[in-house]
Parts: structure tokens; sequence; C-alpha cells
């Protein structure tokens, strides 16, 4: 077998383990979720999650990756000294690879929209916006198609490897998402009625605290960081000994958290100027948005016109970053264990992720027969993984570093070999033994409907 590549610099190592958190997560259910839990107090509740609690959880992925050095599988086992333990790389391999193949359906639909804002067919009232998306969605060949060559396009890009396929394309697209953000955050705070929406997000008020929002500040946190999936154990794998895990944990979090509060910077100001909070839901940019950005730019028809190429651009990017990431976890599995070529196991992963594409855009659109429990494959999808699959995963890869890796192990991994943070580490360890579980436990009673 052919020797395991490995990210070529630190840059690299931040820029593609932080497009595996940015995604879709951030510029569409972030803004959405802030909408539905109180603006900026859900922000600042968000952000504690983040550094307090998600930070831990992704420095756990990471040691095992790094110190087990293959796929997620592999590395559970190694770091465990027990097999029994790989079925917790099982389960995120499973997990990534449901994920990526209904995460490619919305992806498809971002590629329609940025299709059609060139072409101006998003132009009109609200009622020929809601009617072009169902007439889409509903298509019995078009999403299919979209989606197919969106996992294509992730195909070839993790079929070149570490360093020339993911490190490169990440180096790319990163500077492009955060420059097409930064075009539009300057665009839409510059509309009058703007600052409405930017004190809804900047501005707290702590009577709308709840406990609910704190849940779901929590849970966001987690979905955003990509927890629970082996994304971050796999990328982890591929990173050099002498990389502080600490601080590039710190700045793809950082980074994570910027995409998300300048993606809010984007939509609510917008939504402000036409008076309409952007917390509908899974609606959000494909009904809600491209009349509100016809409104708010309307002055200026031309405005109006790159304003909705850029956003759905952007967006388009988003979603590449974390399906190259999604991708390699199959990938890396199949490679090194069936010991076959890179090149035929992504083929395995996109054969099977273009199916489950397939099924769940039908599922909502065309063919609405293809149900599980009552639901349609897509929403089933969605839940078994965000509400099951996501933090069990998250949870069981903090209790293995925190209470079955060797002391001295997680202390050489996270310090690199008592080189760094050693005055962070027991702070670490107590989180991740003991705070990060019982909090993934309640997002995960939560998102249950026990709690």
């Amino acid at each position: 077998m052919a020797e395991r590549g490995n990210f070529g610099s630190k840059l690299g190592i931040v820029l593609a383990t932080a497009g595996s958190a940015v995604g879709l997560g951030n510029i569409w259910r972030f803004p959405y979720m802030t909408g539905q839990n109180g603006g900026a107090v859900f922000l600042l509740t968000y952000i504690g999650c983040i550094f307090l609690l998600g930070i831990p959880g992704m420095l756990s992925e990471f040691m095992i990756g790094r110190h087990g050095q293959a796929n997620a599988a592999k590395a559970y086992e190694k770091v465990s000294g027990s097999r029994a333990w790989r079925w917790v790389g099982y389960l995120g391999i499973l997990t990534g690879t449901v994920i990526l193949g209904f995460y490619a359906v919305v992806a498809g639909w971002c590629c329609e929209y940025l299709y059609a804002s060139v072409t101006g067919k998003t132009l009109g009232d609200a009622d020929y916006v809601k009617d072009y998306f169902v007439s889409f969605s509903g298509d019995l060949w078009r999403p299919v198609l979209w989606g197919v060559v969106f996992l294509l396009a992730t195909h070839f890009v993790v079929v070149r490897g570490v360093r020339k396929g993911i490190e490169k394309a990440s180096k790319r697209l990163m500077p492009i998402l955060m420059v097409l953000l930064i075009i539009l955050v300057v665009a839409s705070c510059m509309l009058p009625g703007a600052m409405e929406g930017i004190r809804f997000l900047l501005q707290p008020d702590f009577s709308k605290l709840t406990s609910h929002s704190m849940l779901e500040a929590l849970g966001q946190a987690f979905f955003s960081l990509s927890l629970g999936t082996s994304c971050l154990c796999t990328y982890a794998s591929y990173f050099k000994k002498n990389i502080n895990l600490l601080q590039a944990a710190s700045q793809i979090a950082l980074l994570d958290t910027l995409i998300a509060i300048m993606a809010g910077l984007v939509i609510f100001p917008a939504a402000a100027t036409v008076g309409i909070n952007p917390d509908s839901g899974p609606s959000l940019i494909f009904i809600t948005l491209p009349n509100v950005f016809q409104q708010a730019f309307g002055g200026i028809p031309a405005l109006a016109y790159m304003v909705s190429i850029l956003f759905y651009a952007l967006l388009v990017f988003a979603a590449l970053t974390s399906t190259i990431s999604m991708h390699e976890i199959g990938t890396a599995f199949f490679s090194e264990e069936m010991h076959l070529p890179r090149q035929k196991s992504a083929w395995i992963i996109t054969a099977a992720t273009a199916l489950i594409c397939v099924l769940c855009a039908w599922s909502v659109g065309a063919k609405p027969e293809i149900q599980i429990a009552g639901v349609s494959l897509m929403d089933f999808c969605d839940q078994l993984t965000a509400n099951v699959m996501l933090p069990l995963g998250g949870m069981l890869a903090c209790l293995l570093v925190g209470w079955f890796v060797p002391k001295t192990t997680v202390y050489n991994e996270f310090t690199n070999d008592g080189q760094h943070n050693q005055q962070f580490y027991h702070i670490v360890l107590f989180a991740i033994r003991y705070v990060c579980p019982l909090a993934i436990l309640f997002v995960f009673l939560h998102q249950l409907g026990i709690v």
C-alpha cells in the first residue's frame, strides 16, 4: 500500500479542517437558528459552547486521529488497544457517508439556484419564487442531476489525494469564500434599515435566553464543527507530529465562528430592511432570501442581480469544502482497510452516496412515497444523523480519550511530548472527561425530546 499522505503546511491544516466545518450549517442553519432563538443572546451562547465545549471535543478526535495515523476505524483501535472501539470509527464513517448523500441534494439545489441567479430566473414576486422551488424540487431529474454533478466534483478533488487534492482545493476555496462573504456583508450592512438587523445579531437581550435556546446553541456548535462524523479524526491522521493541536483547534473554531457571524451580517440586515425575520428554517435560502435580496436591493436591479449570484456562489463553495471532508472519511477507510487504490475507494463512496442522493432527492420531490417511519427518506436521514449518530459519536470519542486511553498518550499528544500547552492540559482533560460527555448527553436527550 502506498505511503499515507499528509498536509504540507500549517495553513493547509487550518484551511482544510476549517473547510470541513464551514458549510451550509454556518451560512444557512446558523442564521435561522439565531432568528428562532433570540438573536444576539443565542450568538453569545453559541460562542461559549464552541470554545468551552467544541474545542475539547475537537481535541479528542484530533488526538485519536494523529496518534492512530490511520483511517477512523483503525485509529480508534490503535489508540484504545481494543478492536471493540473500531465500531465507533465505523459509526463515524457511516454517519459521514449518509450525511454526504443527503447533503449533496441541498448542495445540488444551491447549484441550481446559482444557475437560476445567473440567468435571472429567481427574479419575481414571492409567489413566483416559491413556485420555482416547488417546480424544481418536484422534477424527476433536475435535482438528481445537480446532486450527482456535485458529488463528482467532490470525487475529483478527493481522488487527487491529501496534499494535491484536499489541501490545494481548500487553499483556493476558503479565500474565495471569505472574499464573497466580505463583499456580501458590506453590501448588506450599507442598506437603509440595516442597523436593526445588526442590533438583533450583536446586541443581546438576556430575557430571551431559555434552556431550550441554550441546548439549541450547544447542538448547533457540535453540528457546525462536524463533531461525531470521524471527519476531524480522519483529517488529524494526516497531521504531522509537530502540529500544536490546541492552537490548530482554536484557530479552526475561531474561523468557523467568524464565518457564521458574517453570514448573519449578510442575512439579518437585508431581512430587516424589508421587514422579514429570517427564522423560516430550511426554506430560508430557497424561498425567503431570493425575495429578500430582490426587495432590499431592488432600487438598483444590477446590484440585486449580483448579490443573488454571489450569495449562491458562496453556498456552493461552502458546501464543497464540507463534502470533500465527508467523502475523505470513507475513501481513507476503503483504501487502507481493503487495500484498494485510492481511485477505486473514492468511486465506492461516490457510487454509494449518489444512490442515497437520488433516493433522498426523489423522496422530497417527485416520489414522496419513498419514506421510512412515516417521513421522507431525506428527513429520516437528517434526523437520524443529527439526533442520534452525531451526538453519540462525539460523546464516545470524548469518553474514549477521557477514560480509556492511557493518560501518558493523551498528555504526549496534547502537549507534543511536553513542548506545548502543559498549563492547559488538566483543564482540557477535565472538560473531555466530564463536561463534554454530559453536555453532549443533554443535546442527545434534547434532540430526542426527552429534556
